[in-house]
């Protein structure tokens, strides 16, 4: 990969408007995937995410817990540092969207009735930061200042 295609995957706009949205999302995103992955604060881990996602339709199971943890554990992390920030929030975004359409659609908007409102929010911020890039407090940044 040359320089000029590392430049614009990591070049981002020049303000702190990402920060918030990166943190938010980086520790919402970081606390769901731990559930899947590790079982923490109150998850399931991958066995049983992995038997929840097989019920539903997403197979292999346990892959598909896997991939989905991963994407929000490792994302997660990658947001609050700003490393990585428009192909992670990408991948993010399509988490969000597999989400909706295979939970939680069928139950409408709100969260009270397992809706996919808090979903869509995630989607919203994730596009939104791959949109901006990681702003003016990421390692993407200090990334391309050093590379200029």
């Amino acid at each position: 990969m040359n320089t000029s295609t590392i430049n614009k995957i990591l070049t981002s706009d020049n303000t702190f408007s990402a920060l918030p949205l990166r943190l938010v999302a980086g520790i919402i995103f970081t606390a769901h995937g731990a559930q899947k992955l590790f079982a923490w604060f109150g998850g399931y881990g991958l066995e049983g995410t992995g038997q929840w996602m097989e019920s539903i339709g997403l197979a292999p199971g346990y892959l598909m817990a896997m991939m989905a943890g991963s994407a929000e554990f490792f994302g997660g992390l990658l947001l609050i540092l700003g490393l990585l920030t428009r192909p992670t929030a990408l991948v993010l975004s399509l988490t969000m969207i597999v989400a909706i359409f295979s939970t939680h659609i069928d139950n409408g908007l709100f969260m009270s009735n397992n809706g996919y409102e808090f979903a869509l929010a995630l989607f919203a911020i994730s596009l939104s930061v791959m949109l901006q890039g990681g702003g003016k407090l990421s390692i993407d940044r200090l990334i391309v200042s050093k590379l200029s």
